[in-house]
């Protein structure tokens, strides 16, 4: 049985995300935490929100790939920009890779006074839904 994606009547229709994500019994639920824009050894990769936005996604496809999961099995985005963070280069700059054409991911945004990694303009995580049966 496939992860159904959902656009209920009555809620807005948006290709970029979804309302509703149902994950069907015997699916692997991976929790992915918080990917800033930076390199291994923790270091931010540039004080450009896009720079970092693209190191956060690729850190993304690291961990999700080291549970077994892709990008194209993530369910659910939350990505937190620092309240100075320019949005349209931020999300500009992943945004086409974030969702799946048809069924598009659930997205949470929020602007924030400020994360945990100093110089940090955006942070990244998601949950992501394996079928495995």
């Amino acid at each position: 049985m496939p992860i159904e994606f959902l656009q209920p009547a009555g809620l807005v229709n948006s290709p970029a995300f979804s309302h509703v994500a149902v994950v069907p019994p015997g699916a692997m639920t991976v929790y992915l935490g918080g990917q800033n824009g930076v390199d291994e050894t923790g270091k931010v990769v540039s004080d450009d929100v896009a720079a970092q936005s693209v190191r956060a996604l690729e850190n993304a496809i690291v961990a999700l790939n080291a549970a077994g999961a892709t990008l194209d099995d993530v369910i659910q985005w939350t990505i937190l920009f620092d309240e100075h963070a320019d949005l349209r280069a931020a999300y500009g700059a992943i945004a086409s890779r974030l969702g799946r054409q048809g069924s598009p991911p659930l997205v949470t945004a929020a602007r924030v006074a400020g994360l945990g990694v100093p110089g940090a303009l955006l942070e990244i995580s998601a949950v992501a839904a394996v079928v495995t049966e």
